[in-house]
């Protein structure tokens, strides 16, 4: 498909109609806002679930039907997995390399994949730590600078009764220690020519699976309730959970804490002890041009708008609550000022602005992520159930993503070998 000549831009005067398919349920009130400017490149939005919720599977099935929309709302991590259906237009044909330098450099080299650019980074979530100080103050605590910091406080925490806990670690969903991982430097997956290398075991990554095995043994994290669940929202409210790591979209979920208005703030998220990091990214979409798009250069026009010019990114702000923008240069005008639910604080341009120069640039995703973290997930909850330490669990885990890779007869060794 990107071995077939460039598609020619529509003819002067000539009107394309564009469809995107995502899940955001507001999207048409921005594309309407485009669409008034561009009378030329209509763009009409299609509401499908959220990746997990089918809408990767049917987004699958019309591409294999050979058909599909123009666009389609995909996560980062699973952009690699449509290369393998060489379901997406590689951007670069139609001139992404020459906008490259809009877009913050970790997220652009997400969607980069040998020389070519197949999504353009729609928003994404730097981590940061949202904790209610009154709790902190309990103990005579502050938010914690490092890891280290975070397991002695976390400890203290646990003293004020039996259901206190300063933050949880979720034993059902490997995509935060994926990003915990990250940010002390370890890369997962990389490519050499044609060939995939896994390298789960590496030294970063067994550092962060040693310590959450000792945090668990120790019961300074809960491994019950998993952040913004029921039962954490219950306890939150109640101050039996002082804190969440988080990405910046937590800032939306973390309000719906009762009664919690001026009783959070947010602190940058703890690093390794001077290894790896000072943030790392949790979550993040791209705007990617489907494979049988018959008009690429026109999408890839608006995707630039949506993704990159201020009006694009203030109205996705508004009408969708979109996570963090993936400019560079541009967070948003409402994410400028002070929160009144946030004690006051201006949280954004205090913690997140600067933590999406600290992640780690050379992480990258492979085809089997949702394998990857649904393994991940498998062995946590041995913990719980068998005493797997979370060490084993990674071990085994790349093992499984290797062997994985090999049945779909592609190329793959683990590093090292």
């Amino acid at each position: 498909m990107n071995r077939a000549p460039v598609i020619a831009a529509a003819a002067p005067g000539e009107t394309v109609t564009l469809t995107y398919w995502s899940w955001v349920k507001d999207l048409q009130k921005v594309l309407d806002i485009w669409n008034a400017k561009n009378p030329h490149i209509q763009v009409n939005a299609t509401w499908i679930p959220s990746g997990k919720e089918g809408g990767y599977q049917k987004l699958h099935s019309a591409l294999a039907a050979g058909g599909g929309p123009d666009i389609a709302q995909v996560e980062m991590q699973s952009v690699p997995e449509f290369l393998l259906q060489n379901g997406l237009v590689d951007l670069s044909r139609y001139g992404a390399d020459s906008i490259a330098h809009h877009y913050d450099e970790a997220l652009w080299k997400q969607v980069s994949f040998n020389g070519g650019v197949y999504g353009i980074p729609q928003d994404s979530g730097p981590m940061g730590f949202f904790y209610q100080p009154a709790v902190l103050d309990r103990v005579g605590g502050l938010p914690p600078r490092t890891w280290d910091e975070w397991a002695a406080l976390a400890a203290e925490v646990r003293r004020l009764g039996p259901q206190h806990y300063l933050d949880t670690f979720p034993i059902s969903d490997g995509s935060f220690f994926a990003s915990y991982a990250a940010q002390a430097g370890a890369v997962w997956f990389r490519t050499a020519g044609d060939e995939w290398v896994v390298d789960l075991t590496d030294d970063r990554t067994l550092l962060v699976a040693r310590f959450f095995d000792k945090a668990i043994d120790d019961d300074i994290v809960n491994v019950a309730s998993e952040a913004f669940s029921p039962a954490w929202y219950a306890a939150a409210a109640q101050g039996q959970i002082a804190g969440v790591t988080s990405g910046s979209w937590g800032d939306a979920m973390v309000q719906e804490v009762s009664d919690g208005a001026g009783k959070w703030r947010v602190a940058p998220m703890p690093t390794w002890n001077g290894t790896g990091f000072g943030s790392t990214h949790h979550g993040g979409s791209t705007a990617a041009v489907l494979a049988h798009c018959a008009h690429p250069a026109e999408a890839l026009t608006f995707i630039q708008w949506l993704t990159s010019a201020p009006e694009g990114i203030d109205a996705e702000i508004e009408h969708l609550g979109i996570g963090w923008s993936p400019s560079r240069h541009y967070i948003g005008e409402q994410r400028q000022k002070p929160s009144e639910w946030f004690s006051g604080q201006n949280y954004n341009q205090e913690v997140f602005a600067p933590a999406v120069a600290q992640t780690n640039p050379d992480w990258t995703w492979s085809p089997l992520t949702k394998l990857t973290n649904d393994a991940l997930a498998n062995g946590f909850r041995k913990k719980q159930t068998s005493g797997q330490s979370i060490v084993d669990s990674v071990a085994q885990t790349q093992a499984e993503v290797v062997r994985t890779f090999k049945d779909k007869g592609l190329r793959v060794r683990e590093a090292g070998k």
